[in-house]
């Protein structure tokens, strides 16, 4: 591990792809070969499942990579394009009204390029506050000019918590790019990648651990497979894979256990309080027969990062004093 930091930059994030790439080409091959075979009904829904997020998984790598390779506008317009349809699949599912038609142009084509240009030109102080501060002020006053009164709180606080969820999350993935921290100059693509893995790993384990424990579900009504149990052991796993990938970041073994740990757990709760919100909806999950997006649940496989960036986002800004 510690010849890895002594690697050069370019070296560094070719080793990544490379590592990224070739794992992906492994599991697309054992895929492919356990089409072949005949499945049950079950088997074959699991695997079409499956078939589904390796697709997702290779489209976030190569726009992982793009990010890196065209720089940082090209990272910051993806990654803003990202959060559009996002945003555009989060309102397409919830109740609005013709009044808040104003509100959705200014989240859109005002609060989202805005915030997007503030961290792509590296202005974080205003890039934290601009949205949970001055957005959520202006948004029930230009509602509020709709003069329609009818659910009104509900209506702005949908519309407010899209913005900060799809606006506001995501846009923390290109700014780890774009931070400027103590020795690690040009290596942001690392950080990124450390924040999808172990969020992914967090995922992963808990919902594993889910099907192996004995359910004890926290919230039936909304998930019967999210449990406390599942919860920690799934975070730690996220801690654990942080802690082995402490080369690829600025942090030192236990600094990156514990943010491994932060990543991970915030992630996992993320997914809790986003199935909340499709039990609300009234759908399965965001987007297949009622979204018109075309982007079939796109919502759900960036809501972890969506709550998991902003949260290891500070957190990295706090560790080193920014």
């Amino acid at each position: 591990m510690g010849g890895l930091r002594h690697l050069s930059i370019v070296q560094q994030v070719g080793l990544l792809f490379v590592g990224l790439f070739g794992v992906l080409v492994v599991v697309t091959l054992i895929v492919f070969l356990r089409s072949l075979r005949e499945l049950a009904p079950e088997q074959q829904e699991m695997h079409e499942r499956l078939k589904r997020d390796l697709r997702a998984t290779w489209l976030g790598a190569v726009l992982f990579w793009l990010s890196w390779a065209a720089g940082a506008v090209v990272a910051t317009l993806l990654f803003g394009i990202v959060s559009f349809v996002a945003f555009r699949e989060f309102i397409t599912l919830t109740h609005t009204r013709r009044a808040d038609h104003r509100s959705l142009l200014l989240a859109f084509f005002v609060v989202l390029p805005l915030q997007f240009v503030f961290a792509g030109g590296r202005h974080f102080d205003l890039f934290t506050v601009f949205i949970p501060v001055y957005m959520f002020l202006a948004i029930p006053v230009v509602s509020a000019f709709g003069n329609d009164p009818q659910r009104f709180l509900e209506r702005t606080a949908k519309i407010q918590w899209g913005v900060m969820v799809c606006i506001y999350g995501m846009s923390h993935a290109p700014a780890l790019l774009l931070l400027d921290l103590p020795a690690y100059a040009g290596r942001g693509a690392f950080l990124v990648f450390y924040l999808v893995v172990v969020v992914a790993t967090g995922q992963i384990v808990q919902e594993a651990a889910s099907r192996q424990l004995r359910r004890r579900p926290v919230a039936r009504a909304i998930s019967r497979s999210f449990s406390w149990r599942a919860w920690l052991i799934g975070s730690l796993a996220a801690a654990f894979v942080g802690a082995l990938l402490y080369w690829a970041t600025p942090f030192k073994p236990l600094p990156a256990l514990a943010m491994g740990f932060i990543a991970g757990a915030s992630g996992s709760l993320g997914e809790f309080v986003m199935k909340a919100l499709k039990r609300d909806a009234g759908v399965r999950a965001w987007g297949g027969k009622a979204s018109v997006t075309g982007a079939v649940g796109l919502l759900d496989r960036v809501a972890p990062l969506c709550f998991a960036a902003p949260v290891f986002f500070h957190a990295v800004r706090w560790y080193f004093g920014l």
